[in-house]
């Protein structure tokens, strides 16, 4: 029997107001600098936010990081 014990969480959120590529940095790196975060891709064109963390994320907490950046979270993709 195996148990895996660190299996990270994938979570999609769709963001509103990016427009370009310095748009797409800023939504990454506010989400990048919550705990556990090990990856964020930011997509412009579709509004999609990928985050992969070692746990799933509180969308408050995530919602913080996407508003201090400057856009609005709409919620999961």
């Amino acid at each position: 029997m195996s148990t895996e014990t660190d299996t990270p969480a994938t979570t999609v959120y769709k963001v509103t107001g990016m427009t370009c590529g310095h748009c797409e940095g800023a939504v990454r790196e506010e989400l990048s600098a919550l705990d556990g975060v090990s990856s964020v891709e930011a997509v412009a064109a579709t509004g999609l936010v990928t985050v992969v963390s070692a746990a799933p994320l509180d969308e408050e907490t995530v919602r913080a990081a996407v508003d201090e950046a400057g856009y609005e979270l709409v919620g999961l993709a």
